[in-house]
C-alpha cells in the first residue's frame, strides 16, 4: 500500500523539475494527482508520463486559478495535498532591478502562492497537507538575487501564519527548503556557454559538494505530505546539502 492511497493532490507546476518528480512520487504512493502547467504540450507530455490529471494554468492569473478550482471540485473529493511549487526568478542587482522585474517575481512566487492556497481552501479536506516551495536564497545574501530571495522569505512567513488559522481544520501547512538542485529552472539562469560554470561554482558552495536531484525534494513533499509528519505544521524542512546549515 503507498503512503496516499486513495489521497488527492495538486502539485502545480508540475511539468519539469522538482514539481514534475514530486507529481511522480506522490502518484506512485497513490495519490490521484492534479498538476499544472502553462504550456499545453508540456503539461499533455508530464502528465501522461505519470499518469496525472493536467490542468492548463498560470498561477499569477486569477481567473486561471478559478477555473482550476472549478475543475477540481468536479472531481468530487476535495483536496488532501496541496504543494504550491509553481514560481521563478532570475539574476538583478539593485542598480539593474526593473518595476517589471519586480512585479514577475512577486506576482509568481508570492501572489502566485497567496492565491493558490486561498482558492485551494474551499477544497481543502481535514487533515489535508499544504506545501510550500521555499528556498535557502531567503536566508543567504547572493548578489543579484534580492527580489527572489524576498520573495521567499515572504512565504516562509506565510507558512507560519497559515499553519495557525489552518488549525482549527486540522490542516497542516509546512514549507520545504530546497537549496541548489539540479534543474531546468536552475540551468536557464546561466549565461550562454556558462552552465557547466554555474553549476560548478553552486555545488562548491554546499557542504556536501554537490546539487541535489529532484527526486530527493519529492522525498521531502511525500513526508510532509503524509502521516509520516502528522506532528509537524509552520515548520521549514531544510533539503540543502547542510547549505545553510552549517
Amino acid at each position: 500500500m503507498g503512503q496516499l492511497d486513495g489521497k488527492t493532490a495538486l502539485v502545480t507546476g508540475g511539468t519539469s523539475g522538482i514539481g514534475l518528480a514530486t507529481a511522480r512520487r506522490l502518484a506512485d504512493e497513490g495519490a490521484y494527482v492534479f498538476i499544472t502547467g502553462r504550456d499545453r504540450d508540456r503539461l499533455d507530455a508530464a502528465a501522461a508520463s505519470i499518469g496525472a490529471h493536467g490542468i492548463q494554468s498560470d498561477i499569477s492569473k486569477i481567473e486561471d486559478l478559478d477555473a482550476l478550482a472549478e475543475e477540481i471540485g468536479g472531481h468530487g473529493k476535495g483536496l488532501d495535498v496541496v504543494f504550491a511549487n509553481a514560481g521563478g526568478g532570475d539574476f538583478a542587482t539593485l542598480a539593474d532591478v526593473t518595476p517589471e522585474h519586480y512585479r514577475d517575481n512577486f506576482d509568481r512566487n508570492v501572489a502566485g502562492t497567496v492565491f493558490t492556497v486561498q482558492k485551494m481552501l474551499p477544497l481543502l479536506n481535514e487533515g489535508a497537507s499544504v506545501v510550500l516551495a521555499g528556498s535557502t536564497a531567503a536566508s543567504e545574501g547572493v548578489a543579484a538575487f534580492g527580489l527572489y530571495a524576498a520573495s521567499k522569505a515572504a512565504i516562509r512567513s506565510l507558512g507560519r501564519t497559515w499553519a495557525a488559522e489552518l488549525a482549527d481544520r486540522k490542516i497542516r501547512v509546512n514549507t520545504v527548503v530546497p537549496g541548489p538542485i539540479e534543474t531546468p529552472g536552475l540551468t536557464g539562469l546561466a549565461p550562454v556557454g556558462q552552465k557547466q560554470d554555474l553549476l560548478d561554482g553552486m555545488a562548491s558552495q554546499v557542504p556536501m559538494k554537490r546539487l541535489g536531484r529532484p527526486e530527493e525534494i519529492a522525498s521531502a513533499v511525500l513526508f510532509l505530505a503524509s502521516d509520516q509528519s502528522s506532528f509537524m505544521t509552520g515548520a521549514e524542512l531544510a533539503v540543502d546539502g547542510g547549505q545553510i546549515q552549517l
